[in-house]
């Protein structure tokens, strides 16, 4: 045995024989000299001293190391074994050096020892500034899972909508028909909010009927938008930033859906993409009101968290949360003024979702107290009238347009004109990248493609039927969903379905508001969202699996091939959902439509072309007999059949008796149309002056 170790067995028999005191404080033994740095731990109060000083001394150097090499410093010395080249002291003269310097040290000071042990102890929180914490809080912000797919979803949406924002003052996706009569919608309802609210319905077109604004979906809860700019340029470009963030949000509420049900994150990717980007959803987009949908799934993932409930889980009371129900009502409210194409049926599904409740709540009134809680009860009350009243008002105006023009209501014969065959389920529309020419045939056979191409996409079916079988979805649930996707269907073939009787119809004759819905095939909406779940559910199992395998490799990780297969349902869905919608340049305003007054106006007039004057409207928003929606109220269409010889003593004396001060012919459209050559009539002795402004000619009556 060495001087070394005898003194060291020396000490630990000594620290056994004698029990530490409060006046004698530790001495501290050091194990090894690394690199010239002292490393020693404290003589314990077991008599372990200097063993477990070594121990200890060799844990914290090897923990240091393992520190250092992950920071990516260099060790190599240390690691080695390498030491000071000069003489190493022995360790009872470390020792005792280190307890007299520290004994002189108190001495001088005149204060107590330092207690050693505290060098051992956890490093105290540091205490951080308000900026530094408000930075920690960005950066937890930022990578979080929400914030990265509102990002992804954003993202994506640019994407797949290009070239929409590339010039986005002058051209609108599709046509420049009904994106015409959007874009002056968002700009009315913002610049009558900020004017004349009282008069937010009797909107300056369709001059001089009452409720004009409810002839067609309102896009109303878009309203904060059009306050901002004026003209028509800032109409266009304000319906396109909307058109791609209708996008967004599609994918980023079915994407919340998915993941608060129980879906992973590829799972729920995919059911964001396939909602959004679904091939049929291509044939519509020139309807802003029908792409606006994403407020839907979110609504219905948020009243789910409220309610802390899941689709893989069940109902976890401990997770209910009255603020989320609460927002989720707001959202479906939110939905619901874009417009009643779609949010008639969502507001039905959430009468049925409330009816439901309050029978699971009657029944188990008695085994569980208060089983929603009192704040999730007042928050689904509170909730629930704001829904309910945001439906009722936005309902009124359009009761009122029923009863001024019974010309306005469907038929069985309008739904019978627009229900689509099964085929109507295989067939992409003509802006599919993929599908639009391979489907030409198809939609040849189609009575009215543009509202029956309904392809979801046949990813997205082959994802939904492997759900039937592999899924992390309950058999129950899935055979839910199945019979939810069947439903639906039938519901979006109208009359073509067992002739209806059993499906659409009883909805047509019975439920207030069925009857305004003339193209049932919107109702593909949810069965593509219904899709998707089913999607969601097998892509979480498949990736379940994938985990399991990377668990048995060495190291547990997946490889590359197993992390692509993971994307691949991703990239075909949204492979699937490119598109090849053009984007026209809409007719730049003419110069007349700045300076002329109202009430005008302006020929030539019909559906189409009245479109684009509503929009040459939004600088001055006076009031025109113009106007394009739905349907033609009679007024409108007398109109046009009495000025067809204008300018005559018939047509000024009409015009006069309804009020219209100006007629605005525009040169450049008159060719083809009932109106042509009436610029070589005279208007001797009509008390009507002619005036040449531009490409235009007004009269002034």
């Amino acid at each position: 045995m060495t001087t070394e170790q005898s003194d060291a067995a020396s000490g630990r028999a000594g620290s056994a024989s004698q029990p530490a005191t409060g006046d004698t404080p530790p001495v501290a033994t050091p194990d090894v000299v690394v690199g010239g740095t002292d490393t020693a731990a404290p003589a314990g109060a077991d008599g372990t001293g200097a063993d477990k000083a070594g121990t200890d001394g060799r844990a914290d150097t090897g923990g240091k190391s393992r520190r250092d090499d992950e920071a990516g410093t260099d060790n190599s010395g240390t690691d080695s074994g390498m030491t000071d080249s000069r003489a190493e002291p022995s360790r009872a003269e470390i020792a005792n050096a280190g307890t007299d310097g520290k004994a002189k040290a108190g001495e001088r000071d005149g204060e107590e020892p330092g207690d050693p042990w505290t060098a051992f102890g956890p490093a105290p929180d540091p205490v951080l500034t308000r900026p530094r914490r408000a930075v920690r809080a960005v950066g937890r912000f930022l990578v979080h899972e929400w914030t990265l797919a509102a990002v992804a979803s954003l993202g994506l949406a640019v994407l797949m909508t290009w070239p929409t924002l590339r010039y986005p003052r002058y051209t609108l996706p599709q046509d420049y028909w009904d994106p015409s009569l959007q874009s002056w919608q968002l700009a009315w309802s913002g610049h009558i909010l900020l004017t004349d609210p009282g008069q937010l319905w009797s909107s300056n077109t369709f001059f001089p009927e009452p409720w004009s604004f409810a002839f067609s979906d309102t896009l109303l809860g878009y309203a904060p938008a059009g306050m901002i700019g004026v003209g028509p340029e800032d109409a266009l470009l304000r319906y396109n930033i909307l058109f791609v963030l209708a996008h967004a949000l599609a994918t980023f509420g079915a994407y919340a859906l998915a993941r608060q049900l129980g879906a992973g994150r590829i799972g729920g990717a995919v059911a964001g993409a396939s909602y959004a980007y679904a091939p049929w959803l291509l044939a519509q987009a020139g309807h802003l009101h029908i792409l606006s949908n994403g407020g839907i799934p979110l609504a219905l993932a948020m009243l789910a968290r409220g309610h802390g409930w899941s689709l893989r889980h069940g109902y976890r009371p401990r997770r209910r949360h009255a603020g989320w129900a609460f927002a989720g009502w707001l959202v479906a409210a939110w939905q619901l003024s874009l417009g009643f194409g779609i949010g008639l049926p969502f507001a039905y599904l959430l009468a049925g979702v409330v009816l439901v409740s309050a029978v699971v709540w009657f029944v188990r009134r008695r085994r569980v107290k208060r089983p929603f809680g009192r704040r999730l009860f007042l928050a689904d009350l509170l909730g629930g009238l704001v829904f309910a009243a945001v439906g009722a008002a936005l309902a009124v105006p359009y009761f009122k347009v029923a009863e001024l023009h019974p010309n306005a209501a469907r038929t069985l014969g309008d739904i019978q004109l627009y229900s689509p065959p099964v085929s109507g389920f295989f067939t992409a529309p003509a802006e599919s990248r993929i599908w639009g020419e391979l489907h030409e045939g198809a939609r040849a056979a189609l009575p009215w493609h543009p509202e029956m191409t309904l392809l979801p996409g046949f990813v997205l079916y082959a994802l939904a039927a492997g759900g039937l079988f592999f899924s992390v979805w309950r058999v129950r649930h899935r055979l839910f969903l199945l019979a939810g996707v069947l439903v639906t269907m039938s519901l979006a073939m109208g009359t073509r379905f067992l002739d209806g009787r059993f499906t659409y119809v009883p909805l047509f004759e019975h439920l207030p508001g069925w009857n305004g819905l003339r193209t049932p095939g919107r109702m593909m909406l949810w069965t593509t969202l219904l899709l998707g779940l089913l999607a969601a559910g097998a892509l979480t199992a498949f990736c379940a699996r994938v985990r399991e395998l990377a668990a048995e490799r060495v190291p547990p990780w997946p490889g590359p091939w197993l992390r692509l297969a993971t994307l691949v349902p991703l990239l075909l869905v949204v492979v699937e959902g490119l598109n090849v919608t053009p984007h026209l340049v809409v007719p730049r305003q003419p110069a007349v439509m700045r300076t002329v007054d109202g009430p005008m106006l302006v020929l030539p007039s019909s559906q189409n072309l009245d479109q684009p004057v509503m929009l040459w409207s939004t600088d001055r928003f006076q009031r025109m007999v113009n106007g394009g929606s739905g349907f033609t109220p009679n007024s409108q269409a007398q109109a046009r059949e009495v000025t067809v010889s204008f300018p005559d003593f018939a047509s000024v004396d009409y015009l006069r008796r309804r009020g219209v001060k100006n007629v605005v012919v525009l040169r450049d459209r008159l060719g083809g149309t009932p109106w042509e050559g009436m610029l070589d009539r005279p208007v001797d002795g009509l008390g009507v002056t002619r005036e040449e402004v531009g490409d235009a000619v007004v009269y002034r009556l």
